[in-house]
């Protein structure tokens, strides 16, 4: 199936179900759009017993798309930079430390909790299942997913000092996520004897350091080439080009692409409205970033519920998948209760804080695409079909009860007061 023909599909399913979520089921527009999808999966496989065509179709469309390389390499930096531009920095400055312990520290620490739990879960179940892929488990799950998160949160009303520390984590946290897997890949490749730990610090420091650069110089020669024009047809293409050069740029440099395109959002919407744009600039620059995000949330969720098509649904691997969703949680909320107990006080947290950031840490595409990078001796598909299920119970059931749970602890917060 050629790439236009796939595009095209996607595009169609995606304007479909967002109509019939908009118009009929009116849920939060990613939940209801993967809820559909999913539905829509569930219906083909059933069709397919009636009538091979349907599903050999079906599988033939997934089996085409390439969903690692479709969201880590396309999609997911227009989707980062959509949200980072968006970012104020006045507000993630009074909460950059605890955004800096939780996307890194945090992220580690929740890695090797998970990790060791399902170790021990694995072996209860008949499964001795190397240490160093029950990390790399550990490593995929771990970071919060910022599409989910700041297309759900939008939906919850949450307030401005919780939104800022779950989207700013979760702006940092994949990109930190990403390289804490791949630096532990690399280890499961060549094996922890092949490895030194000042090879692994560096790779560490060079992806995340170097990434966090490449977006602060970037994102400054950007904004120094715009402040020169004032032209908004050009500069939304020069927006454009920077996210795709960026990505490319990050790649060949071996440096965090997501944590460049980030910092370099981030730097560009907050100096370039005051300075380097025009009213008439930055009211285009945010509705073309607008339409970009809505569109790849679309397609992104729409993916994720068609991928129900290659995962590997034996009772066993869901039932783990079951298992699975309280041990990510509970890691969540040990790595998080740490950093929230050392800053509550001084920068004022809301009531329960811990326990929002856990529920209100949606895993989603981010966590799906490294399952698939798996190699097939690393229990790829055990792992991918896990991961699928804490993914489907983040997005659906945290995703639609977060809103509430906010307004619960808030509501009890003020009687209290």
């Amino acid at each position: 199936m050629d790439i236009f023909t796939i595009i095209t599909i996607l595009i169609v399913l995606s304007a479909a179900f967002a109509f019939i979520n908009t118009k009929f089921l009116k849920l939060p527009f990613t939940i209801g759009l993967m809820i559909i999808a999913i539905a829509f999966t569930v219906g083909i496989t059933l069709l397919g017993k009636i009538n091979h065509f349907f599903i050999d179709e079906a599988e033939l469309l997934i089996g085409s798309i390439d969903f690692e390389t479709a969201l880590l390499d396309v999609m997911l930096s227009f989707l980062l930079f959509a949200g980072a531009l968006h970012t104020k920095l006045d507000s993630l400055k009074a909460m950059k430390a605890p955004i800096a312990v939780f996307a890194t520290i945090g992220v580690v620490l929740s890695t090797f909790l998970v990790g060791t739990m399902m170790y021990y879960v694995f072996i209860l179940f008949g499964h001795e299942i190397n240490y160093i892929y029950c990390l790399l488990f550990g490593a995929l799950i771990s970071p919060t997913d910022p599409i989910a998160v700041l297309g759900i949160l939008k939906d919850a009303n949450a307030p401005k000092k919780l939104e800022v520390k779950i989207v700013g984590e979760s702006l940092f946290n994949d990109g930190v996520g990403v390289v804490v897997f791949l630096v532990i890949f690399k280890i499961a490749q060549q094996g922890i004897g092949a490895v030194d730990t000042g090879e692994v610090g560096l790779l560490f420091l060079e992806e995340v350091v170097g990434g966090i650069a490449l977006g602060l110089v970037t994102g400054w020669l950007t904004f120094r080439i715009m402040k020169l024009i004032d032209h908004y047809e050009t500069e939304v293409m020069i927006t454009l080009a920077l996210v795709m050069g960026l990505s490319g740029l990050a790649h060949y440099l071996h440096v965090s692409g997501p944590l460049a395109v980030v910092v370099a959002g981030i730097f560009i919407g907050n100096k370039s409205p005051k300075i380097a744009w025009s009213e008439t600039t930055h009211n285009y620059v945010d509705k073309f970033w607008e339409l970009i995000d809505v569109l790849l949330n679309a397609v992104l969720f729409v993916l994720i519920g068609l991928e129900l098509l290659i995962i590997t649904a034996s009772e066993e691997y869901l039932s783990l998948g079951l298992i699975a969703i309280p041990v990510a949680l509970l890691a969540r909320y040990l790595s998080l209760a740490g950093p929230v107990a050392i800053f509550d006080k001084k920068l004022d947290f809301i009531p329960k804080t811990s326990l929002i950031m856990t529920w209100g840490g949606i895993r989603g595409g981010i966590s799906i695409a490294l399952a698939l990078a798996l190699e097939p001796q690393m229990e790829r598909e055990l792992f991918l079909t896990v991961t699928y299920v804490i993914v489907v119970f983040s997005i659906i059931v945290q995703g639609l009860s977060i809103g509430p749970l906010v307004k619960k602890v808030l509501s009890k917060g003020r009687k209290q007061n």
